[in-house]
């Protein structure tokens, strides 16, 4: 069983930004990925600025995308999850 983690990924990586960690961010998404069952070889994984929501704090966020390799079109649940923001 998983760890329950509070924090979304998305928030986690805006985090690691912040903090001049963002090296670690890849390999945090490619975890992510291991328990969502995925291979995280299978994708390509970017980060993209964009600002903040309203009410939430901060400047910026980063928003994950996620492309696969194959070609093949990422499953929107996916990425969606990985974009949540609470």
């Amino acid at each position: 069983m998983g760890r329950l983690n509070p924090y979304s990924l998305q928030m986690q990586i805006t985090q690691m930004f912040d903090q001049g960690q963002s090296f670690f961010a890849t390999t945090k998404v490619q975890d992510w990925l291991k328990e969502k069952g995925q291979n995280p070889h299978d994708y390509e994984i970017t980060f993209h600025k964009k600002p903040a929501p309203p009410g939430s704090g901060k400047i910026i966020a980063i928003e994950i995308d996620l492309k696969r390799k194959d070609g093949q079109p990422v499953d929107p649940w996916l990425l969606e999850q990985a974009n949540l923001e609470t």
